[in-house]
């Protein structure tokens, strides 16, 4: 994970709430998606209306 300085974190403070919980929430995911990878975890997803397993070698890390 990078390291922020303090510029950025200054920027994050005067953003709306909506837009800091939409941030946390998408390096949270980030965050667990490259933990399932490490660990050679799979992951369970929703598509076309049904649960399906997606291997570990085939997950995304979203850059955040």
């Amino acid at each position: 994970m990078k390291k922020q300085t303090r510029k950025s974190r200054e920027d994050v403070r005067d953003l709306p709430l909506k837009v800091k919980a939409e941030m946390a929430l998408k390096e949270a995911v980030a965050e667990a998606l490259a933990e399932h990878k490490r660990r050679r975890n799979p992951i369970a997803v929703w598509r076309n209306g049904k649960a399906v397993w997606i291997p570990p070698e085939e997950i995304v890390v979203p850059e955040v």
